[in-house]
Parts: C-alpha cells; structure tokens; sequence
C-alpha cells in the first residue's frame, strides 16, 4: 500500500485555520482522509488573513503586509491546484529593491540565473564600484560553497566576507529583516544564505517579487476553506494523543495535525505524557513583532513603484523600512491614494504607547513625501509575535512527533525556511506525509 493511501478514509483534525493548518488540510484531502479543522477564529488564515474593514478604507485591511518570492512554489501551486491563478492575484515583478528618495535602486534585468543577479548589483545605483564589486564576490563565494554560511550570524558572514558598511546598510541589512525578521546581529546566517540561494541561485523567475493585489485571505486561504471542514470559533482546549485514537475536544481522530503556534502548542501538550522535551522546544522560541500602518490619503501621490524601500533610523524614531502603493496593487479608486507603511523587527516601536507609534510612522511618512496630501484615515496593526526571532542554534522541532498519530505544522517547525508563508505552506505538507507514513502501523 503506498503511504498516501493508507490515509483513505480515515478521520483527521487539523487543529487551526492558518496557512500551515490549511495547507496540511488539503494534503490530507488529497490522500483521501476525511478532515475536519479547528479554528478559535472566525476567519481563515491565521497570522496572515484580512481583518475586518476599517471605516475610511476603499478595501479590506490585513493583519499585516507580505511579501511572497517567486521560489514559493509550492504556494504558488497549491493556488493552482485551487484554481486560483496567482497572475491574478499577484503582481510579477523582477527583482526591483529602490529607496523612496532615489538614494538607491537595484533591479535585475530579464537575463538566465545567475547573470541576471550579477548585472543587478554591478548596476545597484547608489553604490561605489568598490562596493559593488563586493557585493558580486560575496554572491560567488556562497555560491562556490554551496551556500554554507560558515558563520553564525548575518552581521559575522557579513564581516567574514568583507562587505562594506554602506553595502550592509543599504542592501543586505534590509534583505535580512525583510526574509527573517531579525537583525543581522542576532539573525541566524544559514536562513538567510537559504533564502538568497532560492532567490538567487535557481531559474530567474525565483527571485521576482509577488505583491498581493487582493487581502490576504482572498488569496487562497478562503478558497481552501470552502473545500475543507472548517469549524469556526471552535478553540482547542485537550488533545490527548492515544494508542489507538487521539482526541480532539472529546472527539475520537484516527490522527491529527497540531498547526498552531508554538506556545499554544506547548500548552495543549502539558497534561500529555511524554511530551516534556517537546514542549521544552515549543517554550524555546522568541518572537519578533512587525507594525503595519495603512493610511488613506486626500489626494493622490505618484510613486515610483508600488514597493519602495524607506530610511530607517530607530534613534530619529523613524521605524518604517518599506513602503507600499497600496492603490496601485489594489486598483483602488481615487482620488484619494493609500499608502502601507511595514516596520519589520520592530521591538522599539512596538514598545511605544500606541499613540507615539502612530504618530512616529505618521511623521517618518511626512518627512519622507513632502508634500503629502492630508490624512484622512489610518490604521496602525502591530503583531507582537509576528515571527520567530530568526536566531542560530534554534531548536526547530520537524513534522514528527512522539505519537505517530500527530504531527506539527506551522512556519515555526524545521522547514529549512525562516518564518515565511512558503515555510508554512511547506510545512502543512510535510505534516501530511510524516501521518501518511505512520498510517500503516496506526
């Protein structure tokens, strides 16, 4: 009997709605098991899904804005597989990285890998030609060494490879908190070698961005849950995995695919025998927050590009690192424009009365376009455990589990990914194949 069939007909729950919980949904589906979800929330998606539509806004708001690469394949196929085509839901772009105040710009030409990274940082603007040259070296060097980082942390790999200050600042640093969410002080080296080497090192198309043109459930998570068995508002309080059933909420499962935060996790195994270690791991994880402000304007305002990278400087309170034409991804009508400002790794502002934090993006917005037209709404969102603090050493726990009749999922488990939505669709996979493997000896 193959794995995946040894699943037909048997009774699974996926305990939480995110990208993780419905992507493993799916795959059990696929496998032929019958799979009900459990979600505490009353929409799907998880730390990645539209919130309730704030007065003064032409669209719904998400809980925060992503970024998704063109080497998440298999998020992009399972949005296929949905019948949801991401050219429509996502715009294409080859990789384009400019500062608002045109300080800095490097875009990639339509070329084969590796040349076309290689043209894009010999033609970054805003970069000496020492710099430049740098740059290009350090992507050889991993390259050679099969993207072994050989080094600890971002800021250590950065240094052990010679690259200048103004590089650093201006390229590498906010590549590193975009894809992992940390510091390149404490960011952990191998992540982010992983990251560059799918972007980089792979067809051209791996390293386009993919901006969402529609909120973040829209984009496939509503339509997966149209297909599963989702029971909302329902919160998990007892799991109880068992020789020969495990229980969900009083409920008997032939298995079950635990996918929800790490922390949450840990609690649902603390009266669970045997799962001491496990939850050791689950308890190890610091999180990063990210801030998120969307503003809607009394007028329009012409960008250079629907994404552009700002001038952060936590000591001036200027936390912003990127900004987005919300408008143009959307197509919203005018005349009134609106602007989404993200703050990654945000520990400092999230530390701010909310108010300040308002206030301080509101400002670092107005300094950096003059002239900006009059705000007439904004919302300010700020995830306090956005992420796992990206850092080296960190226990990640796989799929499997002590009981081979559950399994993990979520972007926090060892997917070999940072906390990313391609980790987590990955990861929803991997739990699916880790109960399709045990299923035979359930």
């Amino acid at each position: 009997m193959r794995p995946a069939a040894a699943l037909a007909g048997r009774r699974v729950a996926v305990i939480g709605a995110g990208w993780a919980g419905l992507s493993a949904g799916l795959a059990l589906q696929a496998c032929g098991a019958e799979v009900v979800v459990y979600e505490a929330a009353r929409l799907a998606g998880g730390r990645a899904r539209r919130v309730d539509a704030a007065a003064g806004f032409a669209a719904p708001l998400d809980n925060g804005q992503h970024i998704l690469l063109g080497a998440y394949t298999e998020t992009l196929a399972l949005m296929a597989g949905l019948g949801v085509a991401p050219a429509q839901r996502l715009l294409r772009l080859p990789l384009r990285l400019e500062r608002l105040d045109r300080s800095f710009a490097l875009r990639a030409p339509r070329l084969p890998a590796p040349w076309h990274a290689a043209f894009a940082l010999l033609g970054a603007r805003g970069l000496t030609w020492p710099a430049r040259l740098a740059a290009v070296r350090f992507v050889h060097a991993l390259r050679r060494r099969a993207w072994r980082a050989q080094a600890r942390t971002v800021a250590d790999l950065l240094a052990r490879e010679r690259q200048p200050a103004a590089l650093v600042q201006g390229l590498w640093r906010p590549l590193c908190l975009a894809a992992l969410n940390t510091e390149p002080a404490e960011a952990c080296a191998g992540l982010f070698c992983a990251v560059l080497r799918d972007a980089l090192d792979a067809p051209r198309a791996h390293s386009d961005l993919l901006l969402p043109r529609a909120d973040l459930s829209a984009l496939w998570p509503d339509a997966a849950a149209a297909r599963l068995a989702v029971r909302y508002g329902a919160p998990v309080r007892r799991l109880a995995p068992g020789i020969d059933a495990i229980e969900v909420e009083g409920a008997a499962y032939d298995a079950a695919v635990l996918a929800v935060p790490p922390d949450s996790a840990a609690r649902l195994l603390e009266s669970v025998p045997g799962a001491q270690a496990l939850r050791q791991a689950l308890e190890g994880y610091d999180y990063r927050p990210i801030a998120t402000l969307t503003v809607r304007l009394d007028g329009p305002v012409p960008l250079d590009a629907p994404i552009l990278m700002l001038n952060d400087d936590a000591h001036a309170q200027r936390h912003g690192q990127w900004l987005f034409d919300r408008s143009r991804l959307f197509g919203l009508p005018g005349p009134g424009a609106e602007l989404t400002v993200v703050a990654s790794d945000a520990g400092a502002l999230a530390a701010l009365p909310r108010e300040q934090a308002r206030a301080a993006l509101l400002a670092q917005l107005h300094a950096e376009l003059p002239g900006l037209p009059p705000v007439i709404a904004d919302q300010l969102l700020i995830d306090k455990r956005a992420t796992f603090a990206a850092t080296p050493r960190l226990a990640r726990p796989g799929a499997r589990t002590p009981w081979p009749r559950l399994a993990l999922a979520g972007d926090w488990t060892d997917t070999g990914y940072p906390g990313v939505l391609e980790g987590a669709v990955r990861s929803g996979r991997l739990a699916a194949e880790a109960l399709a493997a045990a299923a035979a000896t359930f």
